[in-house]
């Protein structure tokens, strides 16, 4: 169910090549980090959002109403579980009725656990692969039909440098971001003739609770303290010896959406700080 004021103020086409062609988007996985990120560039420029995500109902509220106040957009909440194709689907459907249409689909949803592959816990893994990749299929499989009419649309996975490369104790991450660039190239293609572009954001390590939260864990399964997982094990892949910004990904997701994206399609953007480069 979508939670706001039942009304919505399109966003206008600016002259002379900026940013928005589109009107309304859906940010999965927005109501903190890269997601809420992504979707606060979005606002900021015009795009009616959809926030969606879990955590306490009074902090979600303040988040959407302080982002509606802010940039005079329409920001709608979805609470859809990202486990459950049904609620993806009607995450979409709801969104479209309420707002006309969905012009851009970003599927940022994702979870981490952190643990050697012999004992790592099935329903982990099971659930990292439902929210980290299969939710992305879901909900592009219901965005995509709408776009096709309309002749324009922008889908935007959020993938990660472990979509490109691996790292020890994250087989289920792994796997499910290497899958998400797949399905990425696949929908490009079959969309390449509809005035859609289907691309991946592949950051490296930026700093957000997802992040903040598996140092403990990689610490213990490495058996190294927390700063070490930090300096040699996060940033030691990073050239830059710095974490990306929540911003700069936010950046990046706009300029995918813009006029001189539209011939970038099937691709991974890679903000990782030169990581995937050695």
């Amino acid at each position: 169910m979508l939670c706001a004021p039942q009304h919505s103020k399109p966003a206008s086409k600016p002259a002379q090549g900026g940013y928005i062609m589109a009107r309304n988007a859906i940010v999965t996985g927005s109501t903190s980090g890269i997601g809420l990120g992504i979707a606060k560039a979005f606002a900021k420029s015009g795009m009616n959002v959809v926030l969606n995500g879990f955590g306490p109902a009074d902090e979600i509220e303040r988040t959407r109403s302080e982002l509606a106040a802010e940039t005079g957009v329409t920001v709608l909440y979805n609470g859809a579980d990202m486990t459950k194709p049904a609620e993806i689907e009607a995450l979409v459907k709801d969104s479209e009725a309420a707002l006309g249409s969905v012009d851009v689909l970003v599927n940022n949803a994702g979870i981490q656990y952190v643990c050697a592959v012999e004992t790592f816990p099935i329903d982990k893994w099971d659930a990292i692969i439902a929210i980290n990749m299969s939710s992305n299929f879901h909900a592009i499989r219901a965005a995509v039909p709408g776009m096709k009419e309309r002749g324009w649309g922008r889908i935007i996975n959020v993938a990660s440098a472990h979509g490109l490369v691996a790292s020890p104790f994250k087989s289920a991450y792994v796997t499910a971001k290497h899958g998400v660039l797949g399905l990425t190239k696949t929908v490009a293609l079959e969309t390449a003739q509809n005035g859609i572009t289907c691309n991946a954001i592949c950051p490296g390590y930026v700093w957000t609770p997802l992040v903040e939260n598996q140092i403990p864990d990689t610490a213990k399964e490495r058996g190294i303290s927390e700063d070490e997982v930090i300096n040699t094990v996060m940033l030691a892949n990073q050239p830059t010896k710095q974490f990306v910004s929540i911003e700069q990904i936010g950046e990046t997701a706009l300029f995918l959406t813009s006029d001189g994206a539209a011939n970038i399609t099937g691709t991974e953007i890679r903000v990782d700080g030169g990581w995937t480069a050695q």
